[in-house]
């Protein structure tokens, strides 16, 4: 098992959410001596089915938990919303802590999750990274499977290739149709191979909207989807201005590149170094990697991509509270030149003192003008995400 680098509270309830596969059981089981907790396991359909029917069972078990048991662990509480009123009381009387986990935050955060508003903290679990996966990790293995831990649990590429197609059908029965978020599920089908292929792209609404045979209102509510069960998110475009950045297009990434290759379908293709598949995916998981690690280390960074009229761009721009904003240009080469940072080093200048770096796969560490260019490894150090 590897360590994760999330932290949680030991004083306060919390919520921990997490796309299915992440690891939310395993880090909560192994967190919590099974001699000073209670779990529920709202997976077990009987027993999702008694706290269902009677919530107010919850609070009869707690009540009669002897003095150790401090914490009471619920897996996968949007299975049954109206345990939360229960957990409500409970937590205002001080009978217990509780931990509470989701795949799905959509019913949460959108309905009764609000009663919970102060008393529970919330958190996500991310795929594996590559500091959690230590001398276990192998950037071409991670491109193409991504970081499931499942993942790494499977020898063979003709296993991974079955259990990445299978958690993308799990998704689509348990996720969205048990949960009823969408009415029709081909369009929602085709939509999700559609994003996966426009990943790491400026959505146009418009376009995915006719390609899939949707509307473009149902379009944002589907990416809408994504995010509240964590299977991806928008990465905004910058500006300094909040109101005008949110009229503006947003690039979206799937949270892991394996299940990216799963929903668009290229598992058995190669990713081959030099190859334009091969740069998007090594952009890919160098954003995922920094949103997650920034996630659990500094979650008031706010992280964003620049793009001019004319078309120039920056990867990342990361805006740390207190510290100069970080500019990031990613590049799949393993050797850069100063063409490579010439880009970036356009932008320094509309920034005070910001620290510009361009990643790659380069192992020499090197200064080009006011640009550092470093392996993604060191570039993790150098932000503090290492």
């Amino acid at each position: 098992m590897f360590r994760r680098l999330l932290s949680p509270t030991r004083s306060n309830s919390f919520f921990l959410f997490g796309a299915r596969g992440t690891g939310k059981t395993t880090y909560i089981r192994s967190a919590f001596h099974p001699d000073r907790a209670l779990y529920v396991d709202l997976l077990d359909p009987e027993e999702q089915d008694r706290y269902r029917r009677n919530p107010g069972r919850l609070e009869s078990q707690v009540r009669a938990l002897p003095a150790p048991v401090e914490w009471v662990l619920i897996d996968e509480v949007q299975r049954a919303p109206r345990l939360l009123d229960v957990i409500q009381r409970l937590i205002e009387d001080g009978s217990r802590r509780f931990v509470l986990t989701g795949s799905s935050g959509r019913k949460l955060r959108r309905g009764a999750s609000n009663l919970l508003a102060g008393r529970a903290f919330v958190y996500d679990l991310f795929p594996l990274t590559a500091p959690e996966l230590a001398d276990a990790f192998d950037l071409d293995e991670a491109l193409r499977w991504g970081t499931l831990p499942r993942v790494f649990a499977l020898a063979s590429e003709e296993d991974k290739q079955a259990y990445l197609r299978a958690y993308t059908r799990t998704y689509l029965q348990e996720e969205i149709v048990a949960e009823q978020i969408v009415r029709r599920l081909d369009p929602f089908r085709h939509f999700l191979e559609v994003a996966a292929q426009s990943n790491g792209a400026i959505v146009n609404f418009t376009n995915i909207a006719r390609d899939v045979g949707a509307d473009p209102k149902t379009v944002i509510s589907y990416f809408s989807i994504l995010e509240d069960t964590l299977v991806g998110f928008l990465l905004p475009p910058f500006h300094r201005s909040i109101r005008k950045q949110q009229r503006t297009s947003p690039k979206f990434y799937c949270f892991d590149p394996g299940v990216k290759r799963a929903l668009e379908r290229t598992l058995t293709i190669p990713l081959q170094p030099g190859t334009y598949d091969y740069g998007r995916a090594f952009e890919h998981f160098v954003v995922t990697q920094i949103r997650h690690l920034s996630r659990y280390r500094y979650p008031d960074w706010r992280l964003s991509y620049l793009r001019t009229g004319g078309g120039a761009e920056v990867d990342l721009v990361i805006e740390r509270p207190g510290m100069p904003a970080a500019l990031i240009e990613i590049k799949s080469a393993d050797r850069v030149s100063e063409r490579d940072a010439r880009g970036l080093a356009r932008f320094t200048g509309d920034f005070t003192d910001p620290s510009a770096l361009c990643i790659s796969r380069d192992p020499t560490r090197l200064r080009i003008g006011s640009v550092w260019c470093l392996h993604w490894r060191d570039a993790l150090v150098e932000l503090g995400l290492g």
